[in-house]
């Protein structure tokens, strides 16, 4: 029998005298009243030790599907088996499918007929999956292969990946310790562009439907796989469209889970703990325009301060005024910060840390949580970033000559905004920086589409101009529930027992931690639950990084790779 918690038994037998009494007219009765009240006060704001922060599963194996998994599992460890699939990676690396940020739609632009080459080579590489599976190709290059489940009560299980890469700067191809779209295997890595982001997702998931089916696995629930070649430009033309498809052919909300690429998992060292981070969220996203008109004239004859001048001027306002972070309990990064500090070795948090997270965990107790937001943000400061919207200004123009005045001045302001806020609210921000400033400076406002008075008439002296740069603003995203998520519990099972049943596992534990991801923005519709995640060691199996020079990766993590996918298959397929 689960005991009984004398905490929450008291705060139901406080809260009962304090709505009852006063029907009640016993002074004894009123005053054990008041002596209650200040009890349930105090309780309601003291932490419960037994208060789990963050919850963990065990490792989770197929167990329906065991024998099978096991089998391949032997399979996968063959080296007959790790040379094809490095080749097969090596291979795909080596067509150099890049995506540009001017490619016009496709049909209008040569540039996309590299992605032509590409599906001839995957048909060629995997003919058992092109000849079983429905293969549909939408927009010309979108990728969407149907396995079809026995179940059909049951949600499919959506896998996603790009087959487009970044472009090499072949300025820079001289550092490269192998070529670019060389695809070689060193004994060790897989060299290339594309190795890591985002062709070994694609390609393990396609090695792991084909090594299932070589075994005679059926799925009882059904399986699509997903494939855009834009993902690293707009997605426009790829996932977004491959996005409106899947919503017309299975419906909104019509999948159990959705998996796309994210970050993977810390080092795997010696008493140590891995923390594998799938995203469960997403920020939003607003690009600024900041534009100040001014009259132009003679260099010779400058007024006080040019629009340059005042562009500078303003940067330095905005700059000085960030978004302050703000710890949520319902956010994401507040889940992360739980998991960091109860799981995090000695000494890396103040001492009472985990107290102040319990407590914090109150929603009465708002001093707690305003005391373990600025210890967090002090021992951590990417906590910080996660908690509030950043600004960058990365973009700058002014001035053509000069013995000229600049007319106009410009600059491009990024936000990546927190999960708490919204484009409307970072707009406002700058609005409200904007309008004491131009008052300061006589300057007429025009601020996103909005003619505003600044307690003057219309300025001869200039105008700023607010706007939405490219067009491109995105609310921050639904975020994936994970508490009494059963697939979050499948998911963090299998990263579980794919790690700890590894023969490259050396750490004393692994804990799986909800965090931040990226890219798929045009998929919200079709489930609640969507994770961010690609199974690999952040440093341990990425030689240096991605979208810069030497990008590899490791051959024995693109095993463990295919590894994950199968058991993640075979766990979902198990799953109700």
């Amino acid at each position: 029998m689960k005991p009984i918690s004398y905490r929450s038994t008291f705060s139901l037998f406080c809260a009962s005298l304090v709505l009852l009494s006063p029907w009640i007219n016993s002074e004894k009765i009123l005053g054990l009243r008041t002596v209650l009240v200040n009890q349930y006060n105090t309780l309601v704001t003291t932490s419960d030790p037994d208060s789990i922060l963050c919850p963990q599963v065990e490792p989770l194996f197929p167990t329906a599907h065991a024998e099978l998994s096991k089998r391949l599992d032997t399979i996968y460890f063959s080296e007959t088996f790790k040379s094809s699939s490095y080749q097969l990676l090596g291979a795909s690396v080596q067509i150099p499918t890049e995506s540009y940020d001017d490619l016009l739609p496709v049909g209008q632009d040569d540039r996309w007929d590299v992605f032509k080459t590409f599906h001839i080579y995957l048909q060629g590489a995997f003919p058992l999956i092109y000849s079983t599976l429905k293969v549909i190709t939408v927009n010309t290059y979108g990728l969407v292969l149907h396995w079809q489940g026995f179940d059909a009560t049951l949600k499919p299980l959506l896998l996603t990946a790009h087959q487009d890469v970044v472009p090499v700067d072949w300025s820079n191809e001289d550092k490269w310790v192998h070529p670019p779209y060389s695809g070689s295997y060193d004994g060790t890595w897989i060299w290339g562009r594309g190795s890591v982001d985002d062709k070994a997702d694609l390609i393990a998931q396609l090695i792991t439907v084909n090594s299932l089916l070589e075994a005679g696995f059926q799925p009882r629930r059904t399986i699509v796989l997903a494939f855009g070649f834009d993902e690293e430009a707009s997605g426009t033309e790829g996932a977004e469209k491959l996005a409106a498809f899947l919503g017309e052919r299975y419906g909104k909300n019509a999948f159990a889970m959705i998996l796309d690429e994210g970050e993977g998992y810390t080092e795997n060292v010696k008493e140590g703990t891995i923390f594998a981070l799938p995203g469960v969220s997403e920020k939003g996203y607003f690009d600024a325009s900041i534009e100040i008109l001014a009259p132009g004239g003679h260099s010779s004859i400058p007024p006080e301060h040019t629009s340059i001048g005042l562009l500078s001027l303003f940067i330095v306002s905005l700059e000085g005024h960030p978004h302050l972070p703000r710890l949520t309990r319902n956010g994401t990064a507040f889940a992360a910060a739980k998991c960091a500090v109860e799981h995090a070795p000695e000494g890396r948090f103040p001492h009472n840390m985990k107290d102040l997270a319990r407590r914090a965990m109150n929603a009465h107790d708002e001093i707690a949580l305003e005391k373990f937001s600025k210890a967090l943000f002090s021992s951590i400061p990417f906590f910080d970033v996660l908690s509030h919207t950043t600004q960058a200004v990365d973009l700058i123009t002014g001035g053509i000559k000069t013995n000229m005045l600049p007319e106009r001045a410009g600059a491009i302001v990024n936000h990546r905004i927190a999960e708490h806020s919204s484009t409307l609210e970072v707009k406002n921000h700058i609005k409200d920086l904007v309008l004491p400033f131009a008052t300061r400076y006589n300057l007429s406002v025009q601020a996103f589409g909005e003619d505003i008075q600044c307690g003057h008439q219309i300025s001869r002296l200039g105008k700023i101009v607010l706007s939405d740069a490219f067009y491109s603003a995105l609310e921050p995203s639904p975020i994936t529930p994970i508490a009494d998520n059963h697939l979050y519990d499948v998911l963090s099972g299998t990263i579980k027992a794919t790690l700890q049943s590894s023969p490259r596992y050396e750490a004393d534990g692994v804990v799986v931690s909800p965090s931040l991801g990226l890219d798929t923005r045009f998929y919200w519709n079709l489930t609640e639950n969507i994770f961010r995640y690609s199974h690999r060691g952040d440093r341990d199996d990425v030689y240096n990084g991605m979208h810069t020079i030497n990008e590899a990766f490791r051959g024995e993590a693109f095993i463990e790779e295919i590894r994950f996918f199968t058991m993640l298959i075979l766990n979902v397929d198990e799953s109700h």
